[in-house]
């Protein structure tokens, strides 16, 4: 499963910076607007410290973490909607994410120029949301003028489908984005098949001076109160981030600790992106490799199967299934068997977050 999260936000907010912690490709970070001009895509495991216990127990040749990937996105600029800046070619790539965290600036430095003069999140939310509404406008207004023929000629299905984007262009142009809109399932499969901009689902990251980590500052107050929408926040520092990432693990720890942390700000952007998209994580686990497998929560244990491989869904007969913390008290798979907490499953099973799956299959 391909999950693709862009960084998005004005120039010179911290994204480039953000992005270099979360992979191992070293981002170009200047302090001016436009040094990433070809978005950089960055490969990065997701932290799950329930991998390293597998790993204990079950001694294999090697683990292998499931993945996401990083897009770093060049500023968006006021006028990107209509090709200012480099706003087209960011706009599309945009388009092509699964996911969008939004970077926002919340600290002072008279070293890092902003690119409107002052440090206001609030604006350059604002800024970046009419440059997303204006681009989907734009979208449904042409889809709009296609079913709009139709519907003259008394096709009934395009009056209704007139009807649905009439509704998300009154949305649009009243400043709203278009993940805040309550949608009938007909609707929302319309709408989806847009691909539109702002119907993606958003984390946003503050990215705060080392002392607001814990608990945000005066920045992060006033961005929080203007969020119509029930989003998610993030408190980072991509400077505390930048130290982090060149520390071994016990370094990051005792660091952490010091800091009031218990988790690095990648490990809960990481986690918050899952959170974000309903992702969960189901393992496999023997002798070859310890492996963890992203899925959509509400997967049926067929499905899941298939992200192994096609055959596994075409030809499921079973699923062999012990929860994750069975396994982990009772320490192996042969002792969960004997306990009775090797459960066999059928085609309508729902896997469980972290539960150790085999698949029995005939192709």
């Amino acid at each position: 499963m391909a999950l693709q999260c862009g960084i998005v936000g004005l120039p010179n907010v911290g994204k480039s910076t953000l992005f270099n912690c979360l992979s191992n490709a070293q981002a170009q970070s200047a302090n001016f607007p436009f040094c990433t001009i070809e978005p950089n895509v960055g490969t990065i495991t997701v932290p799950d410290s329930r991998l390293f216990k597998l790993e204990e127990l079950v001694n294999p040749q090697k683990v292998i973490p499931t993945t996401i990937e990083i897009v770093d996105i060049a500023g968006l600029v006021k006028g990107a909607s209509k090709g200012e800046g480099l706003g087209n070619q960011f706009l599309g790539n945009i388009r092509s994410t699964t996911a969008i965290i939004h970077v926002v600036r919340c600290f002072d430095d008279p070293n890092v120029v902003h690119v409107d003069g002052s440090v206001n999140p609030v604006r350059d939310k604002e800024i970046i949301d009419t440059e997303l509404q204006l681009k989907d406008l734009e979208t449904v207004e042409k889809a709009l003028q296609k079913h709009k023929k139709a519907a003259q000629t008394g096709d009934k299905a395009a009056k209704k489908i007139v009807d649905a984007l009439e509704g998300v262009v009154e949305h649009l142009s009243e400043g709203n984005s278009v993940r805040s809109m309550k949608l009938e399932d007909d609707e929302a499969e319309l709408i989806n098949a847009l691909d539109l901009l702002t119907i993606k689902p958003i984390l946003y990251v503050c990215n705060v001076d080392e002392g607001s980590v814990v608990s945000g500052n005066e920045h992060t107050k006033a961005f929080e109160a203007s969020l119509g929408e029930n989003a998610e926040v993030l408190y980072i520092s991509a400077a505390i981030e930048s130290e982090i990432a060149t520390m071994d693990r016990d370094d990051q720890i005792m660091f952490l600790e010091e800091m009031g942390l218990t988790e690095s700000g990648v490990g809960r952007l990481i986690k918050a992106a899952y959170h974000l998209l309903n992702y969960i994580t189901y393992f496999t686990a023997g002798e070859k490799e310890v492996r963890a497998w992203t899925i959509t929560a509400g997967t049926k244990a067929p499905q899941a199967a298939g992200v192994i491989h096609t055959d596994f869904e075409k030809g499921f007969i079973r699923a062999e299934v012990i929860a994750y913390d069975d396994f982990v008290a009772l320490g192996s798979e042969s002792a969960c068997r004997d306990a009775g907490k090797l459960r066999i499953e059928g085609k309508e099973y729902v896997v469980k977050d972290g539960d150790l799956m085999h698949f029995r299959f005939n192709v």
